[in-house]
């Protein structure tokens, strides 16, 4: 499968990096905290900005000061922390006007993150702080294109969840999904999903304009 494009909009985890332990460990201790079950925080934890995880589970509590507190938990966790296949070898040849990362984390927590991994950090990327609304509402990658000086429907979008795909494909970008934190079933709306990014190769086209999208889907 062969397609062209202007931009690639990457989700931070699950599709970068992996943070699932961190994240899960993270937040099962804050339901503990704050008397939430924890496999039903686990299974709030993923694709979304963590203000609106609290709003959900405990809308009666300030959800900028518990935001923090989980923010703190996450970014004092590196334990098993890795770049994801396939990673380094595209964002580490591919020039960054091509490219930006929209993540539901906030600036200081993706920025750990990256630097943890060693993973290039945009000169401007989109973070939970940035959008009034996350994922799945389309602003995180309306934004996202903008900071490329690209239209949406320039650009494919990269994720791992849900919510990402759905913010993708409400935003006019085609979306490949990726399986990391959720299986292809309950990726079956993303254009196309991967194993993972080790399956896509990206290639700068002569006009320096366009990028050439080659991978292997997974058949639906």
């Amino acid at each position: 499968m062969k397609w062209t494009t202007r931009g690639l909009l990457f989700d931070m985890d699950g599709v970068l990096i992996s943070s699932i332990g961190s994240v899960e460990r993270s937040w099962a201790r804050w339901g503990a905290m704050r008397g939430v079950d924890a496999a039903n925080t686990i299974k709030h934890a993923h694709g979304q900005r963590a203000i609106e995880i609290v709003r959900l589970l405990r809308p009666d509590l300030d959800d900028e000061s518990e935001m923090k507190i989980v923010e703190a938990m996450e970014v004092e966790d590196y334990a098993g922390l890795q770049v994801l296949r396939g990673v380094e070898r595209i964002v580490h040849s591919l020039p960054q006007r091509y490219w930006t990362i929209v993540t539901s984390a906030t600036d200081r927590l993706a920025r750990s993150r990256l630097g943890h991994g060693g993973i290039p950090v945009p000169g401007r990327f989109v973070t939970g702080e940035m959008v009034a609304k996350g994922k799945p509402d389309p602003e995180p990658y309306r934004q996202g294109a903008a900071l490329l000086g690209l239209r949406p429907d320039e650009c494919v979008v990269i994720e791992d969840a849900p919510a990402g795909v759905e913010s993708g494909h409400a935003a006019g970008c085609r979306v490949i999904a990726t399986l990391f934190s959720h299986s292809a079933a309950q990726l079956s709306v993303a254009d196309w999903v991967l194993n993972s990014l080790e399956d896509l190769r990206v290639t700068v086209l002569p006009d320096q304009e366009r990028l050439e999208l080659e991978f292997d889907p997974l058949p639906r």
